[in-house]
């Protein structure tokens, strides 16, 4: 440890122990209880438990190691904004909250933004769509199509939007990423032949897996895991095309039937020209978003706390509809796609 890193962690210890003092005399029950129940207490309460913990030794003050802070979802990252919380999206890092737009696509009516959800920035686009869906049904705003990006996808809701709200969900799915699948040989998963009355699977090369297992995954979705028979698979003569380990059987997991066939059924769509046609009409929703954060200021809150982002973002959308409103009523072209510098460039003649 350097001097300066040896100075900076004796500043930290000295900020944590008098933070301990404080609260020590604050929760000594000769002190008035009135004192306890301030805001701005409870928050140095909050933030001091989440930055450090008193040593059961000595008396001395840690500071919490980076894996024991608390989840994101918890952890308060300024004292003036209790309720911001830090997320990240790819390389994008961010304190604040995150924002849900839903706007119509009618090709000739204006696009305007029938919701708006605000929630903390952690907080996954997929917990929001059955939100969305019921905010939607409440003001009689629901679609019977609902092109939705990745993020808000999954084969639960696809099948919960349908019976619930007679929705269905127009999103790109996932591909399968398993190894016959980037080689373009062997066999995938679709190449098998599952008996879902019988609980059994039957390989292309006519072997019958009897051993039908139901678990969960990683992300705690129920599956079913598959194995075939060892002495089946050992000797198998199309071995290399199945699986790739030395000695182990071919085992398979996928999800219950419900959920299984419709992915399958919507991967098989979504290769279709009249899909990707239908499917690129949520490219609106990104103009949208950049019109709201360049023109509007979308991502810069002025104010603190979840309600009143919550409120801007509302008075955001209604701008933007007042802004296309008047656009459509007096027949104003829409704006030609931005061309990048880069791309203009590259368009120019030869030479130029």
């Amino acid at each position: 440890m350097t001097q300066k890193e040896a100075e900076r962690h004796a500043l930290i210890e000295n900020i944590g122990a008098d933070g301990r003092r404080l609260l020590t005399a604050i929760y000594t029950p000769t002190t008035p209880g009135w004192l306890r129940e301030l805001p701005a207490v409870e928050i140095l309460r909050r933030i001091w438990i989440q930055q450090f913990y008193a040593s059961e030794t000595a008396e001395s003050t840690c500071l919490r190691a980076l894996e024991d802070l608390p989840p994101a979802e918890l952890n308060i990252n300024s004292p003036y904004d209790p309720e911001a919380r830090f997320s990240q999206k790819r390389s994008t890092t961010w304190i604040g909250y995150r924002v849900h737009l839903t706007e119509t696509c009618e090709a000739e009516l204006p696009h305007l933004i029938t919701n708006v959800e605000t929630t903390p920035a952690p907080k996954q686009d997929i917990e929001m769509t059955g939100s969305i869906h019921q905010a939607l049904a409440d003001k009689g705003l629901l679609t019977a199509a609902h092109c939705l990006d990745a993020g808000y996808m999954s084969a639960e809701l696809m099948l919960e939007s349908v019976s619930k709200h007679q929705v269905e969900l127009i999103d790109p799915l996932a591909e399968d990423h398993s190894w016959q699948i980037k080689a373009g040989q062997g066999y995938d998963l679709s190449h098998f032949l599952i008996h879902w009355d019988t609980h059994t699977v039957t390989c292309p090369q006519g072997q019958t897996a009897k051993q039908w297992t139901l678990t969960r995954d990683v992300r705690g979705h129920e599956v079913v895991s598959v194995k075939f028979p060892y002495p089946v698979c050992r000797v198998c003569p199309a071995r290399p095309l199945c699986t790739h380990a030395k000695s182990e059987p071919r085992e398979l997991t996928f999800r219950l039937q419900a959920e299984y066939e419709v992915l399958q059924t919507a991967r098989q769509r979504q290769t279709t020209p009249e899909w990707k046609e239908q499917y690129n009409q949520r490219a609106g929703i990104e103009g949208t978003l950049s019109q709201g954060v360049r023109t509007l200021g979308l991502r810069k809150a002025r104010y603190i706390g979840l309600a009143k982002t919550r409120l801007q973002h509302i008075l955001t959308a209604a701008a933007i509809n007042l802004i296309r409103l008047y656009a459509w009523l007096n027949d104003v072209p829409l704006a030609l796609t931005r061309t990048s510098q880069f791309a203009a460039l590259c368009a120019s003649p030869a030479g130029s």
